[in-house]
């Protein structure tokens, strides 16, 4: 075992659950994909000993369970001519429209094509490290989502972008499309928030503990059977608005996780756009307000919804 090795006791929340569902709760920053690949390297053991069926070993309350997470495998990330939306540029930052379907970084399944892979090609400069997937990436999108992201273009932007994006001194506003008309009209949602108890791929607002997230909307067009919302994000959890619009039982139109059925009108993502980013220049301290129009597709969108 290394000396990045965790050292954990099975509680009584986990007695009698599968290691990879239990690791996967216990160490939440590692997925339970990664989790069982790991698994696959005997990099976990349970009281000393190699667990006997893998992953799927059943735990129990009491036991030691040592765990050593391999280092990443080295990435090989290749500059691409990907053409982007440029919404602001300077020697510090770049901020980019992200279009639906591109991913952010590098990842199993994803290993070109994605918006590292652009930036490379875009900003020369910055420096590529073989063990790092997200060369200046400060925040993400999910892959469906469109909408501003902010790339850093050397370590000190980097350090103090995430700065204030963790103190919380960065206006996000995103516009969302939800089935039905969410009541009352405006509201703040506060809750904690988690990994879903059953099924952990997916997140939810209706845990006893965790993290905080707070989601302020407003309904800005109503229809029959859907609304135009703007949300600010207070906090940025992963699929935040996506479970808190949904665990309030209104899911975004063309959300397939978190939503069950399509909508009268198809749409083949979450209807979720990051329209607008507000802060001060890490750098320059110089105000920055950008805005993302809103994309074809979720025009063509509201358009159907009037109609």
């Amino acid at each position: 075992m290394s000396a990045e090795t965790i050292a954990l006791t099975i509680d009584e929340r986990h007695d009698g659950e599968r290691l990879d569902r239990a690791l996967a709760d216990l160490v939440p920053d590692t997925s339970r994909a990664a989790i069982q690949r790991h698994i696959e390297r005997d990099a976990v053991l349970i009281d000393g000993e190699l667990p006997a069926r893998g992953a799927k070993t059943k735990v129990h309350a009491g036991q030691k369970i040592l765990y050593a997470p391999p280092p990443p495998e080295p990435l090989d990330l290749e500059p691409e001519d990907i053409p982007l939306a440029i919404l602001y540029e300077d020697e510090h930052l770049l901020a980019v429209d992200k279009p639906a379907g591109m991913v952010v970084h590098p990842a199993l399944g994803h290993p070109r094509g994605t918006l590292v892979n652009a930036v490379l090609h875009h900003v020369r400069t910055l420096v590529r490290d073989p063990e790092n997937e997200r060369p200046g990436i400060v925040h993400r999108l999910d892959r469906g989502t469109t909408g501003i992201i902010v790339v850093a273009k050397h370590p000190r932007a980097h350090e103090a972008m995430a700065a204030l994006f963790a103190t919380r001194k960065i206006e996000k506003h995103y516009l969302a499309v939800t089935k039905g008309v969410p009541s009352p009209s405006r509201d703040t949602i506060d809750t904690f928030y988690g990994r879903h108890p059953q099924q952990r791929q997916k997140f939810s607002s209706r845990v006893t503990s965790g993290k905080r997230a707070i989601s302020e909307y407003e309904v800005r067009e109503a229809f029959e059977d859907a609304a135009l919302v703007a949300v600010r994000l207070h906090t940025g959890r992963t699929h935040q608005i996506r479970v808190h619009l949904a665990d309030r039982g209104h899911p975004l139109v063309g959300d397939d996780t978190y939503g069950r059925g399509r909508h009268r009108v198809a749409f083949e993502r979450p209807a979720l756009h990051a329209h607008r980013l507000s802060f001060h220049h890490p750098m320059t301290g110089a105000p920055i307000d950008l805005e993302a129009p809103v994309p074809e597709d979720l025009e063509a969108l509201l358009l159907a919804l009037r109609g």
